[in-house]
Formats: structure tokens, C-alpha cells, sequence
């Protein structure tokens, strides 16, 4: 099925909330560490649309193509990435795969001993968001390669 619903055109306020949901949601977080979390539920996700749109973001902010292409395995790379990203990393993967065993404590622990209070609820934000922003992409059937994206 081809014909899918363009959710920003359908659904105007539900799509503006969430960009300002997001925007709220990076406020104060380093925009680096902000692409690796991206890029990561992303891939996890398997959503390509958003894979593609966060790889390319990544790139123009100056991101290496060396810990782009270890973001996958950044636990058997964990040199090419500081103890913040690696724990920012974890996270990701805990909430983004929250079904398969909630977040556990230690993952939870070892983000919290990295990021304040603040910060980490700006993190656990922004891994909401761009888990809604995968789900929205996959259902509607974004086609990688293309930036849809309302200015964000």
C-alpha cells in the first residue's frame, strides 16, 4: 500500500505538539549526542526514513563517518565514544526496547550517574520523541532519502 495518510497534513495540532515536544526535548542536550540517540532508536527501529534524515544531520554537523558506522556496535567500540554517549547509548536501547524487559536499574543508574536530573529527563524526552517520530515515519510510509520535515 502506497497511499498512506501525511500525518502533518492530517493531523496539523497532533504534529505541531510533537514538534515542539521535541524541540523541548533537545533544549540543553548536546546536539551530537543528540544525533547518536536519534540514529540509534532509529536503527533499532529499522526506520530508514529516520536513519537516513539523522545520518545526514549528523554528517553536516560534523560527525565522523567512523562513529557513525559504530554507533550499531557501540559496545564492542565503546573507544570511538565517552562514557556519557555510551551511557546515553544504553538508555536508548533500554526505552527504545522497553518490551523486551523494561530499563533496567543499572542502565538506569549508569545514565543517571552521567547526566543531572535535568539533563536526564531532557535525554529520556528525547528518546520519546524520536521513538514517536520513527513510529510515525514506518506507519506512513516515509520513503528514505527524501526530508519531509517541517522545520524544526
Amino acid at each position: 500500500m502506497t497511499n498512506r495518510v501525511n500525518f502533518a497534513k492530517t493531523a496539523p495540532k497532533a504534529f505541531k505538539a510533537l514538534i515542539g515536544f521535541d524541540a523541548a526535548a533537545r533544549a540543553g542536550l548536546d546536539p551530537a549526542l543528540v544525533e547518536l540517540v536519534q540514529i540509534r532508536a532509529s536503527q533499532l527501529n529499522r526506520c530508514a526514513y529516520c536513519l537516513h534524515v539523522h545520518t545526514s544531520d549528523a554528517r553536516k554537523a560534523g560527525e565522523s563517518e567512523e562513529r557513525l558506522t559504530m554507533i550499531a556496535v557501540w559496545r564492542e567500540a565503546a573507544s570511538f565514544f565517552t562514557e556519557k554517549e555510551q551511557a546515553a547509548l544504553a538508555l536508548t536501547e533500554a526505552v527504545t526496547l522497553v518490551s523486551e524487559g523494561g530499563v533496567p536499574d543499572d542502565v538506569y543508574a549508569r545514565a543517571a550517574g552521567q547526566f543531572g536530573e535535568e539533563e536526564l529527563a531532557q535525554l529520556l524526552a528525547l528518546i520519546f520523541t524520536i521513538n514517536t517520530w520513527n513510529r510515525i515515519a514506518i506507519t506512513t510510509a516515509k520513503v528514505p532519502g527524501t526530508d519531509e520535515r517541517v522545520a524544526r
